[in-house]
C-alpha cells in the first residue's frame, strides 16, 4: 500500500453542545473531496481522539467512509495505551473499511515504556492481531515519549507495520529513518514547518493538522517537490511557515478551528476541556491566513 501525498488528521466537527456534528463533517469532507488531498486520517490527534468514546470513533469512521470520494485512502487513528483495545479498535476500523490504521506510542507508564525493547512488544503484539496495515505515529511534544529510528528500523521488518508518522519535526531523525528502515517502508511526517525539507529527503508525504485548513498549500509543495520544482517548493514552505506555527505549536486545535472557519470549512468550537480561540489568538491567526485562502 502507497501512503504518499499529503493526509489531514481532520478535526471532529463538535455543535454547541459538544455532540458531534454530522452535517457539518459531511460539510468539511466533500469540500476536501474536490482537493488532490491523498486521504483522511479519522480520530487522530487533531481529531481529539482523546476526548472521544469509542462509540464517537466507530460513528465517526462510519460517517467519513460514508462521505469520502472513492479515490480517498482512510486511515483510522487506533491507538490506545492497552494491545488488546489498540487492536479491537483496529479491527473494527477495518470491518468498516478503513485501509490502515495509525497507532501511536503508548505513553501513560512512561518510565516503563520509552524504551525500545517495550515499544517492539507494543507495536510487534498489535501489528500481529490486526486485520489492517499499521502506521506507528510519534509525537514526543505531546506524549513525552519519543520512539528512537534504530526500534523503528526494526519494526519496518514486520509485514504488517508499513509506515510511521513523524512528528517530531527532528529532520535528522527523518534522514536516519530513512536509512535504516527496510525497503519499501514509508517515512511520513506531521510537521508542516518541516515539510519541503522532510520530502526533499525522502519522505512519502506527510499527515499534517494545518491540510484542515489551507489544503491547497501543502498539496503544492508536495507537487512541487515531486516535480523537482524545488524554488516554488521552498517558497510556498516559507509561505506557511508562520501560519503553521500559529495553529499546531502555539494555539493548537483551537487555532486551527478558526482557521478553518476562515477558510470556508467548519472550526467550530473545540471539546472541553479545550476553549475556543481567544482574541488574541484570532487576531494573528487572521493575519497569517490572509494570503492563505481559498
Amino acid at each position: 500500500m502507497k501512503l504518499e501525498g499529503i493526509f489531514p488528521p481532520i478535526t471532529t466537527p463538535f455543535d454547541r453542545d459538544g455532540k458531534l456534528y454530522r452535517a457539518k463533517l459531511r460539510h468539511n469532507i466533500e469540500k476536501w473531496n474536490r482537493t488532490r488531498l491523498a486521504g483522511y486520517v479519522v480520530c487522530g490527534s487533531t481529531g481529539e481522539s482523546v476526548y472521544l468514546s469509542h462509540e464517537e470513533k466507530i460513528a465517526l469512521w462510519e460517517m467519513a467512509a460514508e462521505y469520502a470520494a472513492p479515490d480517498k485512502l482512510l486511515l483510522a487513528g487506533t491507538g490506545m495505551e492497552s494491545v488488546q483495545e489498540t487492536v479491537e479498535l483496529t479491527n473494527r476500523a477495518a470491518a468498516i473499511g478503513y485501509k490502515a490504521a495509525m497507532v501511536r506510542t503508548p505513553h501513560y507508564y512512561k518510565n516503563l515504556l520509552n524504551n525500545t525493547e517495550a515499544q517492539l512488544l507494543y507495536f510487534q503484539a498489535v501489528a500481529d492481531q490486526a486485520k489492517i496495515p499499521l502506521m506507528i505515529y510519534n509525537w514526543p511534544q505531546a506524549t513525552g515519549v519519543d520512539i528512537a529510528a534504530e526500534a523503528v528500523a526494526r519494526l519496518s521488518e514486520h509485514p504488517n507495520i508499513i509506515a510511521i508518522k513523524e512528528s517530531s519535526g527532528n529532520l535528522e531523525k527523518v534522514m536516519t529513518m530513512l536509512r535504516g528502515v527496510k525497503q519499501g517502508f514509508q517515512v511520513l511526517v506531521g510537521s508542516a514547518p518541516t515539510l519541503y525539507p522532510s520530502l526533499a529527503v525522502g519522505a512519502s508525504g506527510a499527515v499534517l493538522a494545518f491540510a484542515n485548513a489551507a489544503p491547497y498549500a501543502t498539496i503544492t509543495i508536495w507537487e512541487a517537490v515531486r516535480t523537482r520544482d524545488y524554488p516554488a517548493a521552498l517558497d510556498w514552505q516559507n509561505r506557511i511557515g508562520r501560519a503553521a506555527h500559529l495553529v499546531t505549536a502555539k494555539y493548537g486545535i483551537p487555532g486551527l478551528k478558526y482557521a478553518m472557519d476562515l477558510n470556508g470549512y467548519y472550526g467550530g468550537p473545540p471539546r472541553l476541556p479545550l476553549k475556543p480561540a481567544s482574541p488574541e489568538a484570532r487576531r494573528e491567526v487572521e493575519e497569517a491566513f490572509r494570503d492563505l485562502r481559498g
